[in-house]
């Protein structure tokens, strides 16, 4: 239907926003949570993920509640484009109350898309209050933008990667309601509805010709939901989604990935049946890569 919103901004208090480089190929993407915040948990698989504050996420730390998530290009320099989300926090009076100010906590993480475009294109502290600046309950854009700018699929052959994007949806189920954003990058393919390859060459890895540190690639997920967790539920969701990308991605969680995903709840209305939760963040997940691929590939561009 024409004008309903099928992003992860469905979820209320959640805003997405983004800032693109269409030259140097890489970009940033923003979601500002409730200004209470909202518990979070992550997972992070893979050798290495570039994250900043992903320790705090562990269920075992004090800090249940973040105020904003930034998913960003440009490798690990790309993670400067947080203190630009905490100024904007900041500026607005939001964060975690302390004795003398108001900390805004800001997970992020980062893909690597340093050989897409121009490697000195990144997204610092300018670029990142430009997101959250942007960031807005409308439907989230797709495609080529943001974190995904950069964003390529199926390198393992290291020649002919497609793009990956910036993929995002809302999923619905009984009255429970998960929305996912998504940026995709990783070494495989991904795989449509029923087990095609979407994006990629489609040859498998018994046809690897691939030299390891050539290409890094990552996944990034972020999942939302109204629906109270605690922050020990939100990790076991954030592994969930975890394992939705083996579903949609082949080979998943290789050497060369460090995947990504983050678990938040806006705690608005009262615990969902886990089970369905849980079916419904793989669901979610899957459908905002395959959405990012489309998106992506709306317009023929090739690395």
């Amino acid at each position: 239907m024409s004008g309903v919103n099928s992003t992860l901004t469905a979820i209320p208090g959640f805003r997405v926003g983004h800032w693109t480089d269409p030259v140097g190929l890489t970009g940033c993407t923003v979601l500002l949570c409730p200004d209470a915040g909202a518990v979070a948990s992550a997972s992070f698989l893979g050798p290495s993920p570039g994250t900043r504050e992903g320790v705090l996420l562990a269920p075992g730390k004090k800090v249940e509640r973040v105020h904003a998530l930034l998913l960003t290009g440009g490798s690990a320099f790309g993670l400067a484009a947080a203190a630009g989300v905490v100024r904007v926090l900041e500026e607005r009076g939001v964060g975690h109350e302390t004795p003398w100010a108001r900390v805004p906590i800001v997970p992020a993480a980062v893909i690597y898309d340093l050989g897409v475009g121009d490697p000195g294109a990144r997204p610092g502290e300018r670029e990142g209050e430009a997101a959250a600046r942007a960031a807005s309950s409308a439907p989230v854009p797709r495609g080529r933008v943001g974190a995904g700018t950069g964003a390529t699929a199926g390198k393992y052959l290291g020649v002919g990667a497609v793009p990956g994007g910036l993929g995002s949806v809302c999923v619905e189920r009984h009255g429970v309601r998960v929305g996912a954003l998504a940026v995709v990058n990783p070494i495989g393919d991904v795989l449509d509805e029923r087990g095609g390859v979407l994006a990629g060459p489609g040859v498998g890895p018994g046809a690897l010709a691939f030299t390891p540190g050539e290409i890094e690639s990552t996944t990034l997920v972020a999942v939302a939901t109204e629906h109270t967790l605690t922050k020990a539920d939100a990790c076991r969701f954030a592994d969930a989604a975890q394992t939705a990308l083996g579903r949609v991605i082949a080979p998943s969680h290789t050497f060369w990935d460090g995947d990504s995903a983050f678990m938040l709840s806006s705690c608005a209305l009262p615990p969902a049946d886990p089970l369905l939760l849980g079916t419904l963040v793989q669901e979610a997940v899957c459908a905002a890569v395959r959405d990012a691929v489309r998106s992506a590939n709306s317009i023929e561009w090739f690395v």
